[in-house]
């Protein structure tokens, strides 16, 4: 965990008025299949994105300067993307509807309360389900599945099933019943 200071600089709060901005009046209201146009306007503001990648034009992305997109990635809509912290999405990785990925909180601590944040890493072909909730600093492995409506406040071992509040593995998945991407 870090503590979190760049995020009130002017230059940062400037980034974030004008990306809110671009998202309110060029993301957000094109056509939903428009995703290379959604892919340049976050690689405009410092996102890696591969060009596989889809991001659904109702999704929140906070900070596209800390987006990792993998190929074949997705962010479905109404996902929100809180990444005070890097967010990165491994390939074939799915995000769906509703889920919320938040990278920062405070320090309950500490009198000041500050800001600190963790990255959280969504590994190869792994899918958070709708209503899902990803907490600052967890990595879900790869080929794991955080289930629709599940909390995971800790790391998810690669494919294991979780689900609840706070998620505890509710079972396994096989490797083998997901063919490669050709």
């Amino acid at each position: 965990m870090t503590r979190v200071q760049s995020t009130f600089s002017v230059g940062h709060r400037l980034g974030r008025f004008i990306w809110s901005v671009v998202r309110l009046l060029l993301f957000r209201p094109f056509p939903r299949m428009c995703f290379g146009w959604r892919r340049l306007l976050l690689r405009l503001f410092g996102a890696h994105v591969h060009p596989t990648a889809r991001v659904y034009g109702t999704a929140r992305i906070w900070a596209p300067w800390n987006l990792v997109m993998g190929p074949y990635s997705r962010l479905s809509d109404e996902v929100d993307c809180y990444n005070v912290a890097t967010v990165t999405l491994g390939e074939e990785a799915i995000v769906s509807q509703y889920a919320y990925l938040c990278t920062a909180g405070h320090d309950i601590h500490r009198p000041d309360f500050p800001l600190v944040s963790a990255p959280i890493v969504l590994g190869r072909k792994s899918w958070v389900c709708a209503k899902a909730i990803i907490a600052m600093g967890v990595t879900v492995g790869e080929g794991a599945v955080v289930a629709m409506g599940a909390v995971a406040t800790k790391s998810v071992e690669p494919w294991a099933v979780v689900g609840g509040n706070p998620a505890v593995a509710i079972g396994r998945r096989s490797p083998k019943a997901l063919k490669a991407r050709n």
